[in-house]
């Protein structure tokens, strides 16, 4: 399946299918896990997660903000869910969110991105607001350690959509953030099939309003994290007619609906999706 990041992530869709399954201990799930809202919980809750999904799915997205709401304490327990899933052989994606110019942006990328860091994850999401540019000594290191990053492009707030379908150019934001990270991964097209460095795309967004292509593959394939799914209203069917060409490398991401099973019913719902998207997606 080719080399870092990209390679990584084909052979985990091969083998499992798209399901991304979320890690994020809101208080309410604590409460119906009986988990007290503290770092012990959230650690905790984070491992039975991880345990669950270990063997049935290939990705897990521990959501950052979940954590670090406990201060120093919340991140040891993040560090401690990230080596478990790395462990047990998951994609660990740190939803963190991060983005800054380009020297701070660099302490970030190493902090989730260095392998044997303590916060080492497989990748991590990245805001581009400063403007693709200033990401790419950050895809840069990524993709030199074997990493991933996955650029915000089209989120499905609603709060977002004006900026987001703002023109740049001849172009709206999205698209132009797409076509950044795209001309990227092919910059290094020698290392595989499929990018490195990928995006999210909402799954409820419209896509057509943001000017966004998603019917014309990209070489190499461009990666996609995709919210939106379960509890946000989209379906496993959806996936083909929602992503096009983008399809085979879309990772549907799911928490709320997976984890809301239980810590008892959570290994089987992550079976019954997982099984339900690789039948969508032949």
């Amino acid at each position: 399946m080719g080399f870092g990041f990209g390679g990584v992530l084909g052979s985990a869709l091969e083998a499992f299918g798209p399901l991304c399954v979320g890690i994020d201990p809101h208080d309410f799930l604590l409460e119906e896990w009986g988990l007290p809202s503290s770092a012990a919980g959230v650690r905790e809750f984070g491992l039975r997660a991880v345990d669950a999904a270990a063997g049935r799915a290939g990705i897990v997205k521990p959501q950052v903000a979940f954590f670090e709401r406990f201060g120093s304490a919340g991140y040891a327990a993040l560090e401690e869910v990230l080596r478990a899933a790395r462990t047990a052989g998951l994609i660990t994606i740190a939803d963190a969110k991060r983005g800054d110019i380009d020297t701070s942006l660099a302490g970030y990328t190493e902090a989730w991105l260095t392998p044997g860091s303590p916060l080492e994850a497989d990748a991590v999401t990245i805001n581009p607001f400063q403007g693709v540019g200033s990401l790419e000594s950050a895809m840069e290191y990524a993709a030199d350690n074997g990493k991933g990053i996955f650029v915000l492009a089209a989120t499905s707030n609603p709060e977002a959509a004006g900026l987001q379908s703002a023109r740049v150019a001849s172009v709206t934001v999205s698209r132009a953030i797409i076509d950044g990270v795209s001309a990227f991964n092919a910059g290094r097209a020698g290392e595989g099939p499929i990018g490195s460095i990928g995006v999210v795309l909402g799954a409820t967004v419209d896509f057509t309003a943001l000017g966004v292509d998603v019917h014309t593959p990209h070489s190499p394939a461009l990666p996609v994290l995709a919210p939106g799914f379960g509890h946000q209203g989209a379906k496993a069917t959806d996936v083909r007619r929602l992503f096009g060409a983008l399809a085979p490398f879309t990772l549907v991401s799911e928490s709320r609906s997976l984890l809301q099973a239980g810590p008892r019913g959570l290994a089987t719902a992550i079976d019954a999706r997982a099984a339900e998207l690789r039948a969508a997606l032949g």
